[in-house]
């Protein structure tokens, strides 16, 4: 079991996929805790597991995805030993999530209302008027205004559906909120305003939350602490601050620097390579054929998740 300091406490969590008559381990043995009103990040480059293990905690994976082992322990209770009807009960409630591109995630049949109001039907047991009220009342909140309430999503812009979504994850008033790239397709002056406006809520609500990003950016901004993911697992966590200013990991170190400082005249420097397919992974680090740092035992022995200088990193030579 988790311990009682911790709202959410994720363990070896292990999540593949079958692809053809090959296995993908898209989430290889990850564990992370988060206390109650604290904030994740969770970062990497495209297809290292984010969105997978965010999806895995859910059990909204793909037909072809399944989990293998490890704990989801949500407020005690482990959400992978549920059965799907206890688990209807949950999902929404007490966890929910923000999907990536509302474009594609609201149905655009429906409106916004419409869509928010079945939402709360589907999780509680109330009349539709006051269904309906609250989801008004939620819409506005998220900064709506008042005309647009019954428009269809493709009357909205990029940041009205990007709220929509915020709202209808909201519905149920859960206690712990997922927003999988959130912000990604807006422009930048839009991002600011939901990425205040998740902030908003988290302290007005006291969520605890994880916030996944490409963009380490956005990561800075909202978040307490943030994990590093790397080809399905986390190779650095730490605290924002020592994060950014003293990253253990070659990888955490790798993102930073291909990241642009406007405050400086840092030379922006890429990552070489891409990262490694997780149907055959390579032995040892699965950094290491990238790494610039990399000896012989990288190659050979994968290294532990530990705490090294107050940070907790996988790496040889931290």
């Amino acid at each position: 079991m988790s311990s009682p300091n911790f709202f959410l406490s994720v363990k070896d969590l292990k999540t593949e996929f079958i692809v053809g008559n090959n296995l993908l381990k898209a989430v290889d043995g990850v564990s992370f805790e988060i206390g109650k009103g604290d904030i994740l990040g969770l970062a990497g480059e495209s297809a290292c597991g984010k969105s997978t293990l965010a999806y895995s905690m859910l059990r909204l994976l793909p037909a072809n995805g399944r989990i293998i082992s490890g704990e989801v322990i949500l407020n005690g209770r482990d959400l992978l030993k549920m059965t799907e009807d206890e688990f209807r009960s949950v999902r929404w409630k007490e966890i929910s999530i923000i999907f990536q591109g509302a474009l594609n995630a609201l149905n655009p049949t429906m409106t916004i209302t419409e869509q928010t109001v079945e939402a709360i039907l589907a999780h509680e047991k109330v009349a539709k008027d006051m269904a309906k009220d609250r989801a008004i009342k939620l819409i506005e909140q998220v900064g709506i205004a008042e005309r647009f309430i019954n428009s269809y999503p493709h009357e909205l812009s990029g940041g009205m559906k990007q709220r929509a979504m915020i709202a209808m994850a909201l519905a149920c008033e859960p206690s712990m909120l997922i927003a999988d790239e959130a912000t990604t397709a807006l422009d930048v002056i839009v991002q600011k305003k939901i990425l205040d406006l998740l902030k908003e809520i988290q302290e007005k609500m006291n969520l605890s939350m994880i916030i996944i990003s490409h963009d380490l950016s956005v990561i800075a901004q909202t978040c307490h602490r943030c994990a590093i993911m790397y080809a399905g697992k986390i190779v650095e966590l730490a605290d924002i601050v020592s994060l950014f200013h003293e990253a253990r990991h070659p990888y955490t170190k790798a993102l930073i620097n291909a990241f642009p400082d406007l405050r400086s005249n840092k030379i922006i420097n890429g990552i070489p390579g891409t990262p490694p397919n997780l149907i055959s992974p390579p032995p040892g680090c699965r950094f290491n054929p990238r790494c610039l740092f990399a000896q012989n035992i990288c190659s050979r022995v994968e290294p532990p998740l530990e705490e090294k200088h107050g940070h907790l990193v996988a790496c040889h030579f931290a």
